[in-house]
C-alpha cells in the first residue's frame, strides 16, 4: 500500500478536537509550531470555539478539501467518521482512538469492520490506537504527544510498534544529536503496516537509515521483501525486536527442533536480510546515527587514535568482541608518528597520543592525519566529543573543532568519532557541530563499538547483495546436481527412520553411507562381509527415532559372531518399542568430524536450516548456526564460520582439515532437497554428517512429515 499521500497532506482536519483532551491540545500545537503551512480544521460535534478557533460540527461543513483526517472520537463513532469522510473523498486517516483489537473480542470486531470498510473504499489508515507521525523532513506533525524541543531534522526514519516509547526514542535521538526524517507510531496496523512504511522510507530521498522497534513481525514474507529492497538500495535497517524467550521445539523427533527457537529464526532471518539487530533503544539510535553519517564502510581494519591509554585497552577488547581488526601500523606510519607522539608514549594501534594533548592542541589532529594515510587501514576511530559548556569566548573552541572537522572531511578513509561515555550532547555541543561541520559522535565506547561492528557487517552484506552473492542459487553435490523430488513421496506420513529417509536422500543424489536391511542373522553376516569389517548394526522401524537411546545401535563389529550377537541384541531392544523392527547393516566409518545438518519448519518463516557440531553431543553443545531457506553454498560457508567449533573444521591439533567447499555444497544440497519436498515436510535431519577431508557422507537420517489437515 502506498503511504505517500498519508505522510504528505496539504490540509488536515482534527476530528474530535476538544479543549478537554491533552491529545487534541498537543496535536494542534505540534502542527502550529513545527512548520505545517496548510490549513488545520477543527471538528467538534457541538461546534463553537475549540483551542481558541471556530470549530466545524462535521467534516461535511468544512468548505475546502481535506487530505488527512486525524480522528480522536470515541471508539464506537470512528466508523461513522470514516463513512462521512469517504463520501467527501478524504482518503487518508490517522486514528488515535483506542479500544479496538487490543481491548478484547468486541474491539477486535470493530477493528475488523473498520479494516473491511477501508479495503472496500481504498482508504489509507494509520492506527487505530496510535499517536500519529512526525514527518520532520516535510514539516508535517500530526502527532498526539508533546514533541521535545528542538525537533532535529535529519535522515533517520523511525518506525515504532510502541506508541509509549516514541517520545523516549525522540528524546534520546535529540540528546545524541541524531535528526529524524520521519517518526511514526504504528498502533494496531489494521490497514497500514510496518512494511508499508519501510517501503516508503526506502524510496524517500530524505531518509538514509531506517530504525525499527518491533514487537512482532506480522508478515515475514513482506518483511523479507522490503528488507531486501533496503539492502540493495544501500539503506540500512536497524531493528530492536523484543520477545527473545525460547519456546518448545518444533518436533520432538529431530534434534534440530531443540536448536531452533522462535527468536533464533528471527536472528537468522535478519542476518541473511542484512538487517542489523540491536538489543537496546540506545543502540538503535546510536547505530542508526552512525550509518546515517557514514553510509557503507570499506572494511573492518580499524586504526584507533585516542588521548587515553585506558580507553585504548577497552577499545581493543571490544573490537575483538565485534570482529574488528586492529592491524599494526605500517613502518612509514610508525616512523612519522614517532616524530609526533611524546617520547613517553608508545606508537602502536590503538594509538594513545597521551595527555600531552592538553599542552599541544595540534597533537591529536596531526596523529589523526598520519593514521588515516596508512595503507593498511580501512577506517579510523577517533576518541573525541563536542564540548559541553560554552566558554566566555567560544572562538578558539570553534576554530579547534573546525580544524578537526576539516581533517576528517579530507581524510582518504572514513573517520568515526566516539566519546568515552554515553552523555547528552549539550546545546553548545550541537552549536559547535552545526557551525564547524564536526561529525556525528557515537555515545560511549561500549555503544560505539557495538554500532561500528554492526555497521561493518551491514556494509559487507550490502556489497554481497550488490554483487548478487545472496541466497539465490541452488547447490551442486559432488560436482553433480542433486535430483529434485517434485514433492513428498505419495503416502508420506509420520516419522521415517533411517532406512527410508536415507534411501530418499540417496535417490536424490545426496551422499549417504551404503546400507542393507537384514531379515535375519545370516543376511546380516552376508551384508557385513560384502561391505567389509568393521560394520555397524542399527534398528530399523517406522516411527523409531533416536535408536541409540533404546540400545538399538552396535558399533565396530569385526566378525560374523559379533554380527550375530549384535543382531539378536538390537532386535530385542527395538521390538520392545516397535514389534516389526528390523536391522540395518552399514560399513563402519571412523575419524573425521561429525556435523548435524537439519531442516525444520518454522510456523512463521518456513523451512530453516541448522548446521553445527553433531553426533551425540548436539543438544549438549548447542553449537549451531541457523539460516532461513533458500541458501546457497556461500551462505552455508558463512554459517560454518560462525560455529564456536569452527576451528575443528580447519584441522585443529593436527587433524585433517575439512574441505569446506565440499561441506557447503552438500549442506546446501540437503537444504534445497528439503525445499523440494514441499509443504508436507516437517523436518529433515542428518546426524551425523561425517566430514573426512573432502569426503562428506550422511551416516544417519530422520524425516518427519506434517500430519494431514484435520
Amino acid at each position: 500500500m502506498s503511504v505517500e499521500a498519508l505522510f504528505n497532506p496539504r490540509s488536515i482536519a482534527l476530528v474530535g478536537a476538544t479543549d478537554k483532551s491533552g491529545w487534541s491540545v498537543s496535536t494542534l500545537l505540534n502542527l502550529r509550531t513545527h512548520g505545517f503551512s496548510g490549513p488545520v480544521h477543527l471538528v467538534n460535534p457541538r461546534g463553537g470555539v475549540v483551542h481558541g478557533s471556530p470549530a466545524f460540527r462535521s467534516l461535511s461543513e468544512i468548505p475546502s478539501p481535506v487530505d488527512l483526517a486525524y480522528v480522536m472520537v470515541p471508539t464506537a463513532a470512528v466508523l461513522g467518521v470514516l463513512k462521512e469522510g469517504a463520501k467527501l473523498g478524504i482518503g487518508c486517516y490517522v486514528i488515535l482512538t483506542a479500544g479496538f483489537g487490543e481491548a478484547g473480542a468486541e474491539g477486535a470486531r470493530l477493528e475488523a469492520e473498520i479494516a473491511g470498510f477501508a479495503r472496500e473504499n481504498g482508504l489509507t489508515i494509520l492506527g487505530p490506537n496510535g499517536n500519529g507521525y512526525i514527518n520532520a523532513a516535510a514539516d508535517v506533525t500530526p502527532y498526539g504527544l508533546p514533541i521535545p524541543e528542538p525537533l532535529l531534522r535529519g535522515s533517520v526514519g523511525v518506525v515504532l510498534q510502541s506508541g509509549a516509547l516514541a517520545s523516549s526514542v525522540l528524546g534520546f535521538a535529540q540528546a545524541r544529536n541524531v535528526g529524524v526524517s520521519l517518526l511514526t507510531s504504528m498502533g494496531n496496523e489494521s490497514v497500514v503496516t510496518v512494511t508499508d512504511v519501510v517501503d516508503y522510507l526506502v524510496d524517500d530521498p530524505a531518509t538514509r537509515v531506517i530504525a525499527l522497534f518491533l514487537e512482532t513481525i506480522r508478515n515475514p514474507a513482506e518483511f523479507s521483501r522490503v528488507a531486501r529492497r533496503a539492502l540493495l538500495a544501500g539503506k540500512p535497517i536497524v531493528a530492536l525486536k523484543i520477545g527473545r524467550s525460547r519456546l518448545a521445539s518444533r518436533t520432538a523427533q529431530a534434534h534440530t527442533g531443540a536448536l531452533v527457537g522462535d527468536d533464533d529464526v528471527i536472528d537468522a532471518a535478519m542476518r541473511q536480510l542484512g538487517v542489523i539487530r540491536v538489543r537496546s533503544l540506545e543502540d538503535l539510535i546510536i547505530t542508526s546515527g552512525l550509518l546515517a553519517a557514514t553510509g557503507p564502510l570499506p572494511g573492518r581494519r580499524v586504526g584507533v587514535v585516542t588521548p587515553s591509554g585506558g580507553a585504548s585497552e577497552i577499545i581493543a577488547d571490544r573490537a575483538e568482541d565485534e570482529g574488528l581488526e586492529l592491524p599494526p601500523f605500517s613502518a612509514a606510519t610508525v616512523e612519522t608518528l614517532a616524530g609526533i607522539v611524546p617520547s613517553f608514549g608508545t606508537v602502536q594501534n590503538p594509538l594513545d597520543v597521551t595527555g600531552y594533548v592538553l599542552v599541544d592542541r595540534t597533537l591529536l589532529g596531526r596523529a589523526l592525519e598520519t593514521v588515516t594515510a596508512d595503507p593498511g587501514i580501512d577506517l579510523v576511530m577517533l576518541l573525541s566529543e563536542p564540548p559541553r559548556i560554552a566558554p566566555a569566548d567560544p572562538a578558539p573552541v570553534l576554530a579547534m573543532y573546525e580544524a578537526s572537522a576539516r581533517r576528517i572531511a579530507e581524510s582518504p578513509v572514513p573517520v568515526v568519532v566516539v566519546s568515552n561515555v554515553l552523555t547528552d550532547v549539550t546545546e553548545f555541543g550541537r552549536q559547535v557541530q552545526r557551525e564547524t561541520g564536526f561529525p556525528y559522535v557515537m555515545g560511549g565506547i561500549e555503544h560505539g563499538l557495538t554500532a561500528l561492528g554492526a555497521a561493518v557487517r551491514w556494509s559487507e552484506a550490502h556489497r554481497r547483495a550488490l554483487t548478487g552473492a545472496g541466497p539465490a542459487g541452488r547447490a551442486a553435490v559432488g560436482g553433480a546436481s542433486w535430483v529434485a523430488s517434485g514433492g513428498a513421496p505419495e503416502g508420506a506420513h509420520g516419522v521415517w527412520a533411517e532406512h527410508r529417509a536415507a534411501a530418499l536422500l540417496a535417490a536424490a543424489g545426496l551422499p549417504v553411507v551404503p546400507s542393507e536391511t537384514a531379515a535375519d542373522e545370516a543376511a546380516a553376516v552376508a551384508a557385513a562381509e560384502r561391505f567389509g569389517y568393521p560394520v555397524v548394526l542399527k534398528a530399523a522401524a517406522e516411527g523409531l527415532g533416536h535408536k541409540s537411546d533404546i540400545g538399538g545401535v552396535r558399533l565396530g563389529l569385526s566378525g560374523p559372531e559379533e554380527v550375530r550377537q549384535a543382531y539378536r541384541e538390537v532386535v530385542a531392544a527395538a521390538r520392545a518399542h516397535a514389534p516389526d523392527a528390523g536391522v540395518l547393516v552399514q560399513p563402519q566409518r571412523g575419524g573425521g568430524i561429525e556435523l548435524l545438518a537439519g531442516v525444520v519448519r518454522d510456523p512463521a518463516w518456513g523451512l530453516t536450516l541448522a548446521v553445527g557440531l553433531g553426533g551425540v553431543w548436539v543438544e549438549v553443545l548447542r553449537d549451531a548456526a541457523l539460516r532461513v531457506l533458500p541458501v546457497d553454498a556461500g551462505e552455508v560457508r558463512r554459517a560454518l564460520s560462525e560455529l564456536r567449533g569452527a576451528a575443528l573444521l580447519d584441522g585443529a591439533r593436527g587433524t585433517e582439515p575439512a574441505d569446506l567447499d565440499a561441506v557447503a555444497d552438500v549442506v546446501a544440497g540437503i537444504a534445497a532437497f528439503a525445499e523440494s519436498l514441499g509443504d508436507d515436510l516437517e523436518s529433515l535431519e542428518i546426524n551425523p554428517l561425517l566430514v573426512t577431508g573432502s569426503r562428506v557422507e550422511a551416516l544417519d537420517a530422520l524425516i518427519t512429515w506434517r500430519p494431514p489437515p484435520s
